[in-house]
């Protein structure tokens, strides 16, 4: 576990340079969405309306036809889209690894905490890389690990392939 914590010190401290900024920090973008909502994004919308513990959810990955190109693709700022993904969230979706970041002992406002999973598909294969932030740190990190997992269960039941994640989200 301590591994895993450390792990996730060095995502929060991976910072790239380029063409946007999130806060103060500059980001560098490596995709452009297309011209329309995607699935992925409607998933994150309805899953993010279910779930007010949360304070931010996103999902990364290689989109469809960019081999190679790691990136957020939907998510609950829609600044990020395009944002290169980091090292450490490559070995989530390359190697399956699961970091639990509980945001101990900072002063973060707003208090949070982090948890970074393989993203799957209604198989259970691994497709990518969802982060969930949840609102505070009051709770075990136990318990944040099985909601977090529990959410991440509730979109692959929703998520056929990862195809599917990049094309036009159904009209409602």
């Amino acid at each position: 576990m301590a591994a895993a914590l450390g792990l996730s010190c060095l995502a929060a401290g991976a910072q790239g340079t380029g063409n946007a900024a999130i806060g103060s920090v500059p980001v560098l973008k490596n995709w452009t969405a297309p011209n329309y909502k995607m699935t992925s994004q409607a998933l994150v919308d309805d899953t993010f309306a279910k779930h007010p513990e949360l304070l931010s959810l996103t999902l990364q990955g290689e989109p469809t036809g960019h081999k190679g190109i790691h990136t957020t693709f939907a998510g609950t700022f829609p600044e990020r889209i395009g944002k290169m993904s980091s090292e450490v969230d490559v070995l989530v979706m390359t190697k399956g690894y699961t970091i639990l970041d509980p945001r101990w002992n900072r002063q973060e406002t707003p208090s949070k905490s982090v948890y970074l999973l393989p993203l799957r598909d209604k198989s259970g294969q691994n497709i990518g890389l969802t982060v969930i932030v949840f609102k505070g740190n009051t709770k075990s990190e136990k318990d944040y690990f099985l909601a977090a997992s529990a959410i991440r269960d509730e979109m692959a039941a929703q998520i056929p392939n990862h195809a599917s994640l990049f094309q036009p989200a159904a009209q409602k």
